[in-house]
């Protein structure tokens, strides 16, 4: 028998941190990565939920129902509006995906996996210390080769893409939304790494 009803809603989460200084910097391109998932799909605009600490927007992809979030608590403390957002929604932990920056992985390349810690990563430790581990993850590198490593790691991922690493953003942007509609579908997030410079 065939039925319309939507099979899960699943929540996907981009980090980054609300302000306009703080558009297109590295740490930021969660944010960019869902802002363009929202664009390619059509969802609605982006709400400000301030009761879920988040700006939301939700949409249908396949037979599933797609919750996009990007937490306004600042990184530290995203995980306070997943946790919410999850809580309201009825979400279990299988059905979250975080899409953060990461320091360890070269520009250019795109990892997922699901669990294991947070590498540093504060956004990241904060939906561990809310979710615990069990969650996917779409991590994006944002490592340039040639890094003056003198400069701290906390001022280099506020720092904003150079003019190369600009050129081929839309090309990342396109790769890591594609990873994201791969899960979308198979309900399922492979364990691999994506190279798309050549």
């Amino acid at each position: 028998m065939y039925s319309l009803g939507l099979t899960k809603t699943l929540l996907i989460v981009g980090l980054g941190n609300v302000g306009k200084q703080y558009d297109g910097t590295r740490h930021n391109i969660g944010f960019a990565t869902v802002d363009e998932l929202a664009a390619r799909q059509d969802f609605g605009q982006w709400i400000e939920k301030k009761d879920l600490k988040c700006q939301f927007t939700t949409g249908t992809i396949g037979e599933s129902r797609v919750i996009l979030i990007k937490p306004t608590t600042f990184m530290n403390l995203s995980g306070e509006a997943v946790q919410a957002v999850a809580h309201f929604y009825k979400i279990p932990v299988q059905y979250i995906l975080a899409v953060h920056d990461e320091l360890d992985i070269p520009f250019g390349q795109i990892r997922t996996r699901i669990g294991g810690s947070a590498a540093g990563h504060n956004g990241i430790k904060s939906l561990i210390q809310h979710l615990g581990e069990d969650f996917g993850r779409v991590r994006i590198g944002i490592d340039q080769e040639n890094r003056d490593k003198r400069i701290e790691t906390s001022d280099f991922v506020l720092t904003k893409f150079n003019s190369a690493e600009q050129a081929e953003l839309p090309a990342l942007l396109k790769e890591s939304t594609a990873i994201l509609t791969e899960y979308i579908h198979a309900g399922s997030l492979l364990q691999e790494t994506r190279s798309f410079i050549i």
